[in-house]
């Protein structure tokens, strides 16, 4: 048996799957860590759908803590246990929260019902949800596929938030497509349509991303830039958010540190 199976990346071991430890250094724990955050969010957003259902309204935090717990575990994102595990916790919380504004809970999928403060129990039942419990590998295949297109989805609508824009139905799509890849009843043909409307859904959330960052700092213009490297102390950006970056501007400027970022900013 493997100590963890992921295969996000286009660096994965052997082109099928990283199962000892991942090629970018993540440890066994907390790949299955994040299994267990992603499947927890996908009980949620089951939970949210039938709220919706039932013509209650949702607040933004749910969604916001959805989008932030799926970036968490994009590629080389989050590597740090202590974090994934307070944001499960969080999401656990607020499934007990959610769950208890519905009239019945029937139907409701394992992963909205299941409850636990015990990390031990964190740790087995995380080795049980993850990529390889899904036996059918072309509907593996696509949940996975729909589930890495929201996190993409995930990461726009982040940075969007970020700079207090929101768009409610991206929100939506998201948590539709996160309980749809629960739904066994689904399969390939409903699956590959789900994954070309998480497509659109991305178009989306570009819009909405590119809205927000042009409300705020302008349109881009052709601006000449150094490109040269100084002997003063440096930060080196790899990341991709502007508010990040405007607040470390603001905080360096006239320390004599350097930023330096990359062509995608």
């Amino acid at each position: 048996m493997s100590d963890m199976f992921c295969f996000q990346c286009q660096e994965t071991a052997r082109n099928e799957g990283c199962t000892r430890v991942g090629v970018c250094g993540k440890k066994p724990d907390v790949a299955n860590a994040q299994d267990l955050l992603i499947w927890n969010c996908k009980g949620l957003s089951a939970i949210l759908m039938a709220l919706r259902e039932a013509g209650k309204s949702v607040d933004a935090y749910y969604n916001h803590l959805i989008t932030g717990s799926l970036f968490m575990t994009i590629t080389n994102a989050n590597f740090d246990m202590e974090a994934i595990e307070a944001r499960t916790a969080e999401v656990l919380k607020a499934k007990q929260d959610c769950l208890a504004q519905l009239d019945s809970t029937d139907n409701m999928p394992e992963a909205a019902l299941w409850q636990s403060s015990d990390r031990d129990e964190w740790h087995t039942k995380s080795e049980t949800i993850g990529v390889l419990s899904t036996e059918d590998e072309d509907v593996r295949s696509l949940r996975e596929l729909i589930t890495y297109g929201l996190k993409g989805l995930s990461a726009y609508s982040k940075h969007a938030n970020v700079l207090l824009h929101d768009d409610d139905n991206v929100d939506l799509f998201i948590q539709k497509a996160l309980a749809a890849t629960l739904d066994d009843s689904l399969g390939v043909p409903e699956l590959v349509d789900l994954t070309l409307a998480t497509g659109e859904a991305g178009v989306q959330g570009m819009a909405l991303l590119d809205a927000a960052n042009t409300d705020s700092y302008g349109h881009p213009e052709v601006t000449e830039v150094s490109i040269g490297v100084r002997d003063n102390p440096g930060i080196l950006i790899s990341g991709h958010d502007l508010r990040d970056l405007e607040m470390l501007l603001e905080q360096t400027a006239g320390t004599g540190v350097d930023v330096y970022t990359h062509s995608e900013m």
